[in-house]
C-alpha cells in the first residue's frame, strides 16, 4: 500500500538515490551529474516536495511543484516526477501526477505546464495524456540523451480553471 505525505528530512537520502537513478538513465531529466543529499536538499528549498512512500516508510517516488515562470507568467504551476526504478509500473508516478495537480489548484496555479517531455519518455507522455494534459508544442530534436542522439521535447499543457 502507497500513501503521499510531505516529504521528511530523513527521506532525503533515499530520494537522492532515486533522483541518481534517473539522472544516471539519461534519458528524461536535464541534469547530468549525480548530486547528493545536500545538493538536492538546496534544489528542492521553497518547493512543494511530496513522497509516495510505502508501508515500511521507505520512499517509492516523490515531485517537486514549483511556478513554472516567474513574475507575470507565475500563474503556471511545472511539476517534476520521479518513482524508483524498481517500482515502475505500479501506478505510483499516476499518484503523484494527480496529487501534484490538487497540489497545485490548492496553491491557487491556474495551470500547469511541462516544457521538455522527452518523446522517449513514453509512459509520461501516456500519463499525462491520461490524467488531462494535452501537447501544445514540440521543440524537435530539443534534448540530448545519454547516447549523445537528440530526440523531440514535447510541451504539455493542463488547465486547472
Amino acid at each position: 500500500m502507497i500513501k503521499l505525505r510531505g516529504c521528511q528530512a530523513e527521506d532525503l537520502s533515499e530520494m537522492t538515490m532515486i533522483w541518481n537513478e534517473v539522472v544516471e538513465e539519461g534519458g528524461s531529466f536535464p541534469f547530468e551529474e549525480k548530486w547528493t543529499p545536500a545538493q538536492l536538499s538546496s534544489f528542492l528549498s521553497g518547493r512543494t516536495v511530496r513522497c509516495a512512500v510505502r508501508e515500511d516508510n521507505s520512499v517509492a517516488g516523490f515531485y517537486l511543484l514549483h511556478e513554472n515562470i516567474l513574475g507575470r507568467c507565475s500563474s503556471g504551476a511545472n511539476a517534476t516526477y520521479l518513482v524508483r526504478r524498481d517500482l515502475r509500473g505500479r501506478h505510483i508516478g499516476e499518484m503523484l501526477v494527480n496529487d501534484s495537480i490538487l497540489q497545485a489548484r490548492a496553491q491557487g496555479f491556474r495551470y500547469m505546464q511541462f516544457n521538455g517531455v522527452v518523446d522517449t519518455n513514453i509512459h509520461a507522455l501516456h500519463l499525462y495524456q491520461r490524467c488531462g494534459f494535452r501537447e501544445v508544442g514540440v521543440i524537435p530534436k530539443g534534448f540530448r540523451i545519454k547516447d549523445g542522439s537528440y530526440q523531440d521535447m514535447h510541451i504539455m499543457y493542463l488547465s486547472l480553471e
